[in-house]
């Protein structure tokens, strides 16, 4: 037969056979109450060999957006028919997940801490567990984000243009922007690409809050991916495909003083240099500073929280080197979004886990 022919495949111990699927708890810190704890990964394996890609989510424990486009992508009929592996651990950072809180209980940034030690601190040997359990055994990896508490993130893609199958990868999924990001020391994406292999990084929505428009996207980016991979069959590019915008660096614009920001401007939106995108106003009315865009291109980042202290990070502008153009092609993209067959019309058929194809 051959199911019989293909390679052994195990995980934690736990090895699964070739047309089934199996949730691994993987054996974690346990809490100093003598709870143990564990990472959940499913593992998929269809029943012909092919690539292995591992989706990871919650890295940063408050970062949730993951977490359901991990959820709907398990649920999907799909599932049981493609060649090859899928790993997906939609709460890597347990600890953090149960807080809601970004950090580890040692207050260490997981995606600061990678490769990792076994020996080392505590997010050092979560670092450890993961690529040793998961990295080890893919081919492929996404790896889904979103900005941190209080910010919001254009729905985008982040990948070093250096790599040349990450940006395939990038470009396969679909997103409005594809921006360049140089590799961070300590970082999932760094340790993965040391080991040649292709990944991404997807950055959309805010922590600890649901949008429904980021887990829609990052959803149908990883079923592209899957496809562009030779996971799941092709399927013919529309010639009314949207074509991303490409960013290649981005700098924040910060509060020129303490007080109420009041933004005229939100994510997506196009600015020129030297455009008034808000005012920081003190609460008693007498004076009012503005923040203006020292570069121009597309707000793909900014605070949601109005009360901001001077220095304070607030809209991150990626320069993209085209003019005003941008905002209508991504309007375009936004339009094209509601008519894409991977995606259901509406929220009760998510919910269902009703066939949408």
């Amino acid at each position: 037969m051959a199911d019989r022919e293909l390679p052994a495949f195990s995980l934690g111990g736990v090895e699964i056979a070739p047309g089934t699927r199996q949730t691994v708890h993987l054996p974690v810190a346990p809490m100093y109450t003598a709870m143990e704890m564990t990472m959940p990964v499913h593992v998929i394996r269809g029943r012909r060999e092919g690539p292995r890609l591992f989706v990871s989510a919650a890295i940063h424990g408050d970062e949730i957006n993951g977490v359901e486009i991990i959820r709907r992508l398990l649920a999907r009929p799909e599932m049981g028919r493609f060649k090859g592996t899928l790993i997906a651990v939609p709460v890597v950072n347990v600890y953090g997940y149960m807080d809601r809180n970004r950090y580890l209980p040692d207050r260490r940034d997981l995606n600061r801490s990678f490769p990792g030690s076994a020996s080392g601190s505590m997010a050092s040997r979560l670092a450890h567990i993961f690529m040793e359990e998961i990295v080890s055994k893919a081919t492929h990896g996404i790896d889904l984000h979103t900005g941190a508490v209080h910010r919001t993130n254009l729905p985008h893609v982040r990948v070093s243009f250096e790599q040349t199958e990450s940006v395939a990868l990038a470009k396969a999924f679909r997103v409005p922007l594809i921006m360049h990001s140089d590799l961070r020391d300590g970082s999932l994406r760094q340790a993965v690409v040391e080991k040649n292999l292709p990944m991404l990084l997807y950055e959309a929505g805010e922590a600890l809050r649901f949008d429904e428009q980021s887990i829609r996207i990052g959803l149908r980016g990883v079923l592209n991916v899957m496809r562009t991979i030779g996971m799941l069959p092709a399927r013919k590019a529309k010639r009314s495909a949207v074509q991303p915008l490409i960013g290649r660096s981005s700098r924040w614009m910060r509060a020129p003083d303490s007080g109420t920001l009041i933004s005229r401007r939100e994510v997506g939106e196009v600015v020129i240099a030297g455009e008034i995108l808000g005012v920081v106003a003190d609460p008693l009315g007498n004076e009012e500073s503005p923040v203006k865009a020292t570069v121009g291109g597309m707000i793909v980042g900014m605070t949601m929280m109005p009360l901001v202290y001077e220095g304070e990070a607030l809209f991150n502008i990626v320069a993209l080197g085209v003019d005003r153009d941008a905002a209508d092609a991504l309007e375009q993209y936004e339009t094209n979004l509601g008519n894409d067959p991977d995606l259901p019309p509406d929220l009760d058929s998510v919910i269902a886990h009703d066939p949408v194809d």
